[in-house]
């Protein structure tokens, strides 16, 4: 996989993520650590992702799209695919796995809502992104 990210690329923007994380949500940076999900532990609501994203897009000077996590995870399933009924399918939930794979798997359950994917989300998940759109622009001729 040439685009694969590695710990490396995590590693380096890891401290202004998490930065911009803990500002966005108003936490101390300790407590923004890799693993833990925003949601969950960080008491982020959807409204947040937002703001985070934002934030993310002038600290790095990307562009992040609205959705992109989820279409991301998608990949190259079609959305009937994906989901049915506002859940995610078998074929979903392989794809959602191998994509998010930063999430223990513990957290990835049957039935599964595609509502419920942000709920997912670690700081990870927003390092990753970081990293795609950085990767994107550098391909970007027009950058």
């Amino acid at each position: 996989m040439p685009d694969a990210i590695t710990k490396d690329d995590i590693s380096d923007v890891y401290p202004k993520v998490s930065e911009t994380i803990a500002e966005a949500l108003g936490r101390d940076v300790d407590e923004v650590t890799l693993t833990a999900p925003l949601m969950e532990e960080l008491d982020a609501e959807s409204i947040d992702f937002l703001d985070i994203v934002y934030r993310l897009e002038r600290q790095f000077k990307v562009k992040i799209p609205r959705g992109k996590i989820v279409e991301d995870a998608r990949g190259p399933l079609s959305e009937a695919e994906f989901e049915q009924n506002g859940f995610v399918t078998e074929a979903g939930f392989t794809r959602l796995q191998e994509h998010m794979n930063e999430v223990p798997a513990e957290r990835f359950r049957t039935p599964f809502k595609v509502r419920d994917i942000p709920l997912l989300f670690t700081v990870e998940t927003f390092c990753k992104l970081v990293i795609r759109a950085q990767k994107k622009s550098a391909k970007s001729p027009t950058g």
